[in-house]
């Protein structure tokens, strides 16, 4: 495997949520190529229905933190991005997978990230209005962005993989580190 590869590989295993964040700016320029990259995520039929608010205003943050119930710390992150997706069959997939690649882009970047819900939740159509986003649109996520001022260096504790694949139809289960 070339460097790349494996370093693509430690990215996705060193991720994990962060909501305590340093008060840095985030260049603009590497927001904007973070949601370029989102732009690449799967989507069904290609319909690609999502649109991505980037919030920076410290004032237009507390307003959202105020509203959701479990993003208080989108009030204290440099930056918010608001996923949101037009109502077509696949919305939820699609915006979960643009979801996750800026999850991924952003830790490239040497920057945390924590994916705060927002589908069905009961504040998703206050912060629909609060972001002036068509009503065609809902919302799929909202994810702070910004300098971790937590310790990051190891990856997450995560489930043995033995403990969350299941056996084999081919056959039996192989022993899985």
């Amino acid at each position: 495997m070339d460097k790349i590869s494996i370093e693509t590989l430690k990215v996705l295993r060193r991720r994990r949520s962060i909501r305590r964040y340093q008060k840095k700016e985030v260049p603009a320029e590497i927001i904007q190529d973070i949601i370029d990259c989102a732009r690449y995520a799967p989507t069904a039929r290609n319909v690609q229905p999502w649109r991505f608010v980037v919030i920076t205003d410290e004032a237009l943050r507390r307003k959202i933190a105020e509203t959701s119930d479990h993003g208080k710390f989108i009030a204290d992150a440099p930056v918010c991005i608001a996923v949101f997706c037009e109502d077509t069959k696949y919305y939820i997939e699609d915006g979960s997978a643009a979801t996750t690649y800026i999850l991924i882009a952003a830790k490239a970047y040497g920057l945390s990230s924590c994916w705060v819900a927002g589908d069905k939740k009961p504040y998703a159509e206050d912060i629909r209005k609060i972001l002036n986003v068509p009503s065609s649109h809902n919302l799929i996520s909202m994810i702070t962005i910004g300098y971790s001022s937590e310790e990051t260096t190891s990856e997450p504790p995560k489930k043995p993989l033995k403990d969350i694949l299941f056996p084999s139809p081919f056959g039996e289960r192989q022993d899985i580190p």
